[in-house]
C-alpha cells in the first residue's frame, strides 16, 4: 500500500498538500485551534468544547498506545518520508487519531461529509507522506473515533446531541 500510493500520488499536488495536511494536524494543534475558533464564534460553545477536549484526549490515547506498542515507522527506500516526525514511533497515527476525533465532535457543527472528507484525507496523507503504515491510520482513526464519541456523550446534554445530531 506505500509503494503503490505514492506511486499513484507521489508526483501530483497531493504531496504538498498532505504536507500542509501534517502541519495542521501535529499534535492536534489545528483541531484545536478550530476548536477555539468555533468556541469564540460564541454559537454551540457546549458542543465546540466538547469536540474539542475529545481532540486532546483522543491525541492522549495516541500517544500512550504509541509508546505502549514501539511500533517503528516505515522504513522503505523506495518510499522515503517526505515530512519529519516527532518520533519514530508509528502505531496508531496520532494524525489520524486526532482527526477522527475532530470528525466525531465537530461534524454537527462543521457537516459530516466535510469531516468525513477531511478524515479520509488525512488517513491516505500519512501513507502517502511514508510515515504511516495503513493499519496506523486505520488503528489511529478507529481510537479517535471512539474516544471522541465517548466524551461527546459525557459533556453534551442530550436535548443538545439529539437536536444537533
Amino acid at each position: 500500500m506505500l509503494r503503490s500510493t505514492r506511486r499513484a500520488l507521489g508526483e501530483t499536488p497531493a504531496v504538498p498538500v498532505a504536507q500542509g495536511m501534517s502541519h495542521f494536524g501535529e499534535h492536534a494543534l489545528g483541531w484545536i485551534a478550530l476548536g477555539a475558533v468555533g468556541w469564540l464564534s460564541g454559537r454551540r460553545r457546549e458542543e465546540w468544547v466538547a469536540g474539542t477536549v475529545g481532540v486532546v484526549a483522543a491525541h492522549a490515547a495516541g500517544v500512550v498506545v504509541k509508546r505502549v506498542v514501539r511500533r517503528v515507522r516505515p522504513a522503505l527506500e523506495d518510499v522515503p518520508a517526505l515530512v519529519s516526525t516527532p518520533s519514530r514511533l508509528s502505531f496508531p497515527s496520532a494524525h489520524s487519531t486526532s482527526t477522527a476525533a475532530a470528525a466525531v465532535g465537530f461534524a454537527p457543527m462543521l457537516g459530516a461529509p466535510v469531516m468525513a472528507t477531511a478524515t479520509g484525507a488525512m488517513l491516505v496523507s500519512r501513507v502517502l507522506l511514508g510515515v504511516h503504515y495503513p493499519s496506523d491510520v486505520v488503528s489511529g482513526a478507529a481510537l479517535g473515533a471512539t474516544v471522541a464519541t465517548v466524551v461527546r456523550r459525557r459533556m453534551t446534554s442530550p436535548t443538545s446531541r439529539k437536536a444537533r445530531s
